[in-house]
């Protein structure tokens, strides 16, 4: 079994209201690349992957006219390919969803939002104290996570959490004072939410259920200057002792080398690009059982798909990042 985490930027922007898909020359909303070529590209990538699910970060919006199933089993149907079905959690107005486009013929997918006493259920609120003022802080997700029970044919039963945490990045911000104040108080609400999604990872692990958390977290252990200030970066606090993933493992070392990245992004000031790792998929012990391969979708890192200049380019001109795949031996 094959599973992917992949965000395509701006996604929502390659429908009409209608939902059908833009095939023209107009830009979209990815540098230099219209909304025809982006569409191709993307269909490239998810043939070349072949997932039997794929976790749709930054999927198409729900809305008044907008649904984000119709826009995505759209894409599958024109794209051709086999993860035709799709499945969303609570929507939000980011016009940035999380959803799963999966194979109906190899798993189903069912919505199953929790709360219990330690964690509410991800479109309420959470209350902890951010800034240990003694004062109890209300904290809400933009893009409450998606939980999904998948089934098997073989019956097995497995627990995913996909996610899109807060970002970082200090958006508005005009002068070096507003540059820190602004990732300070965005990374304290990154955090809470990482405290809030290990929370519920803790509780299924405690119920022994098998689980995966995917998505993108925005963050990785010694990425910004800010982390010192609070002691552990959210994919710490996420992944604990118990979840895996070996790209944040070789982060978490005290000297790493050979660096991942999944994201691909410009520096305007310096006029070059640089890489980030930022989308993750991370499972529990019992999964680890059967003989887990991950796979980062990078067209320069990837000797395989860097020699395919087809599947390169379409990488390159789909979404500022990358495809993350795992797969299972498992049925």
């Amino acid at each position: 079994m094959r599973l992917t985490t992949y965000n395509v930027e701006w996604f929502a922007t390659l429908f009409d209201r209608d939902d059908a898909l833009i095939l023209n020359g107009t830009r979209s909303s990815r540098f230099d690349v219209t909304r025809a070529e982006q569409a191709a590209a993307l269909a490239t990538v998810f043939q070349a992957i072949d997932s039997d699910a794929v976790l749709v970060v930054e999927a198409p919006d729900t809305g008044r006219s907008r649904n984000t199933i119709r826009a995505l089993e759209h894409f599958a149907s024109w794209a051709g390919i086999r993860a035709r079905r799709a499945a969303i959690g609570f929507a939000n107005d980011t016009q940035q969803e999380i959803a799963l486009l999966y194979d109906p013929d190899v798993l189903t997918a069912r919505h199953t939002p929790r709360s219990h006493a330690s964690a509410p259920q991800f479109d309420g609120v959470f209350e902890l104290d951010l800034d240990v003022d003694e004062k109890v802080d209300e904290v809400r997700f933009s893009k409450p996570p998606l939980e999904l029970e998948i089934t098997t044919p073989g019956g097995q039963t497995l627990q995913l959490i996909g996610a899109h945490l807060k970002s970082k990045a200090p958006h508005g911000a005009r002068t070096d004072e507003d540059v820190m104040r602004i990732s300070i108080a965005n990374r304290r609400k990154q955090l809470a939410q990482a405290i809030w999604l290990r929370r519920r990872v803790a509780w299924h692990l405690e119920q022994g259920h098998d689980l995966l958390v995917m998505g993108d977290l925005n963050d990785g252990p010694g990425l910004d200057e800010y982390e010192a200030l609070f002691g552990r970066s959210s994919v710490e606090i996420v992944m604990g002792e118990e979840l895996f993933d070996p790209h944040a493992q070789i982060l978490c070392q005290q000297r790493p080398t050979g660096l991942p990245a999944t994201a691909r992004f410009f520096d305007r000031v310096r006029k070059r690009f640089f890489g980030a790792l930022l989308d993750y998929v991370m499972i529990s012990p019992g999964l680890r059982r059967h003989d887990p391969q991950w796979r980062i979708w990078h067209p320069f890192d990837d000797a395989e798909i860097y020699a395919d200049t087809a599947l390169r380019t379409a990488l390159l001109q789909a979404s500022d990042h990358f495809p993350v795949t795992l797969d299972l031996q498992i049925n």
